[in-house]
């Protein structure tokens, strides 16, 4: 009780003396950048004349004013330092940054610095001066000097330090890599003082043992005893130049440490030496999948795009947003972006608007993984329309007016248990959507017609999987009478698994389910699926349309399945959380299985035959898939149509089992007599 009610005064007394402490230190930054180097070079100067002084009263013990040459000494003190300082850039540098790179620059000024007196006044030699001052004084301004910079360096880059210790604990961190970008990351996040820095761990042998700005290198051979050693929080991955496979590996090491795992903003923020907690990043979604992306083919990504009118059905859903980020970097003339929801429309389209402006600033800028674009002299004209693609007569007069050359068809309804809850409307949307804005094309001769499918149409469970497949079989259908024809529309299909991020996927469900303290609900233990980056599967897309000759089905080389159960454990442990098991009971995060849904598969498939054909992509496949001749379908179609309008379930299941080969409807937990 005493030594609570001491800390208690301690603290106030300590608050009391900080406040016009720290209120000095925010007036000295608030200070512009001019008057800062004015007060730094009359500091410099009078440590100079300190210097001399202190030179003098060391080498003959008294103890008083300067007489005499020694004046002259003092003269030279200021004459030489100050103009070798301005010449050296040592005026430049940011104080409260400073790094182990100023303080050589400082070494190599007093270098010559200690020459030039040391020849003055000790070679050469001034009476009334003792020759060893051209010795002693260098060096009392060099520690006078460099104390100098240490010193603001730590006052003024710190706030409130003594609040700190007594009020909050801050995060500790060991930052996983000692090369430039790691060294730049200790020393932004040291002056920020929002969290404390430990070490660095490095897989280079002859760092081990090492110490960097003070600062331990570390070997990645016991990460968890040495987390549990320094008590650390996080682990910041700054290994910019590191590929996947390594990265993977380091992230799969830090796997049940109970430490969040981040990694390091971007080089420009690090370079500005302001970098705060919040800067930092959680992976990305390639980190949670573990694997190497193959850097897109810029040839294919423009040859359907670049002055060219494109249009995004969808527009505004996952994929169709994804695709027309990624078209606009390619210049085409026009965006036409299409889609029924207006809220959705509007965020693209406003996003869109920005990132055109952002883009006419430069003239060239990296897009993701690594490819360039060059933009166009002239502007790109975006087109929002709010419009359903089951409307034939607003689809020709859209593309009428703006005659668009590809499209890109991602509009579409895709959770399973809502389709599976309303069939006739998703049927409706899905599969008579696509054949309208199909049919639009083809009588308006685009040239270019691209279906985004799904990996849910080989063999489906469910409704939304078989008027995927439907969607397919139109097109497919069509392709082949447009190649017969007086028409010219290339129809072609993209077939791909799930993509994380996108609205509905397991990836942001799990995100806000740890953020809430849990539990993750997840359907089944062996629930197994193939998954990709949106931006991955958006370039994917791209360049599947590039390579269409007509009716192709490409199929996405999505690597290997992926166990959602083993997903959701990743992302506990890269959140720095623990799963809470039977192995585990005082672990953080809960698992919980709540059974597979009306419609869903424990395993997807890419597939519907076998021996898919190699392209000039190494991620995409074509595969060769069966089809209705158009006479046949659309007599098929006229049929499923009537069973729609009549809302009778058990026909449109009949229709759908007909059509769809393969297809094994799932009716557990589903009404069909009461479905929409």
């Amino acid at each position: 009780m005493l030594i609570s009610s001491f800390l208690k005064v301690f603290d106030s007394n300590i608050y009391n003396y900080i406040v016009p402490i720290n209120a000095t230190k925010q007036s000295l930054l608030n200070l512009p950048r001019s008057a800062k180097r004015g007060l730094v070079i009359v500091s410099d100067a009078l440590i100079s004349g300190f210097s001399v002084w202190l030179a003098f009263g060391l080498r003959l013990d008294q103890w008083g004013y300067f007489h005499g040459n020694q004046w002259i000494v003092l003269i030279a003190a200021i004459g030489f330092s100050l103009p070798l300082f301005i010449f050296f850039g040592l005026y430049r540098a940011i104080f409260r940054y400073i790094g182990s790179a100023a303080f050589a620059s400082i070494v190599r000024v007093f270098i010559i610095y200690g020459t030039l007196f040391f020849c003055t006044f000790t070679l050469l030699g001034i009476d009334g001066v003792p020759r060893s001052i051209g010795v002693i004084q260098p060096i009392v301004l060099f520690i006078g000097i460099g104390a100098s910079r240490y010193f603001v360096r730590h006052w003024l880059g710190s706030i409130n330090n003594f609040q700190k210790l007594f009020h909050s604990a801050q995060p500790n961190a060991l930052i996983y890599g000692a090369g430039a970008a790691g060294r730049q990351l200790a020393v932004s996040l040291t002056s920020s003082q929002e969290m404390v820095v430990k070490g660095f761990i490095d897989d280079d042998p002859q760092l081990h043992r090492s110490t960097i700005n003070g600062l331990h290198v570390y070997a990645s051979t016991d990460l968890q005893g040495l987390i549990h050693r320094l008590d650390v929080t996080d682990v910041l991955l700054a290994i910019p130049s590191a590929n996947q496979s390594r990265r993977s590996a380091i992230i799969n090491s830090l796997g049940g440490c109970g430490v969040r795992v981040r990694t390091l903003p971007g080089l420009n923020d690090l370079a500005s030496g302001r970098v705060r907690i919040s800067d930092l990043h959680d992976l990305d979604m390639n980190d949670l999948l573990g694997r190497e992306v193959v850097p897109p083919q810029v040839e294919l990504l423009e040859k359907n795009i670049r002055n060219q009118v494109v249009l995004v059905s969808g527009a505004g859903g996952s994929i169709g947003s994804e695709l027309c980020r990624q078209i606009i970097r390619f210049s085409p003339k026009a965006l036409i972006l299409l889609d029924i929801s207006e809220h959705s429309l509007y965020l693209i389209y406003e996003e869109l608007k920005t990132a055109l402006i952002d883009l006419d600033d430069s003239c060239s800028e990296p897009i993701r993984d690594g490819a360039e674009f060059s933009p166009s002299l002239m502007p790109i004209k975006l087109i929002p329309c709010i419009a359903s693609v089951r409307d034939g007569e607003l689809l020709m007069k859209i593309f009428k007016a703006h005659q668009p050359t590809t499209v890109f068809h991602t509009a579409a309804y895709k959770h399973v248990p809502l389709v599976e809850q309303n069939p006739a409307e998703g049927i409706r949307n899905n599969v008579f959507g696509t054949f309208t804005c199909a049919q639009v094309s083809l009588e308006c001769g685009v040239p270019h017609f691209i279906l985004v499918s799904t990996d849910k149409a080989v063999r489906p469970t469910n409704v939304m999987g078989a008027s995927k497949r439907i969607a397919e079989l139109v097109l497919q259908a069509m392709a082949d009478i447009s190649f017969k024809g007086e028409h010219s529309t290339t129809f072609s299909m993209v077939r791909f698994g799930n993509v994380l991020g996108s609205s509905g996927s397991v990836a942001p469900l799990f995100s806000s389910q740890i953020a809430a303290g849990g539990p993750i609900t997840l359907t089944h233990f062996e629930v197994t699926r193939y998954f990709m980056t949106i931006p991955e599967a958006a370039q994917l897309v791209i360049q599947a349309s590039a390579m269409a000759s007509g009716g192709d089905v490409f199929v996405l080389n999505m690597g290997e399945p992926i166990r959602i159960y083993d997903l959701a454990v990743r992302m506990v442990y890269l959140s720095g959380l623990l799963v809470k098991d039977d192995a585990h009971p005082n672990g953080d995060i809960e698992i919980k299985v709540t059974g597979l849904r009306p419609g869903e598969k424990l395993y997807e498939e890419l597939l519907i035959g076998d021996s898919p054909r190699a392209t000039n992509h190494p991620k995409i496949m074509k595969a060769h898939e069966e089809f209705l001749p158009w006479d046949q379908l659309q007599q098929e179609l006229e049929k499923l149509n009537l069973a729609l309008n009549a809302n009778d379930s058990k026909l449109i299941r009949s229709m759908l089992i007909r059509l769809v080969p393969g297809y094994q409807p799932n009716r557990d937990g589903v009404d069909y007599e009461h479905s929409i």
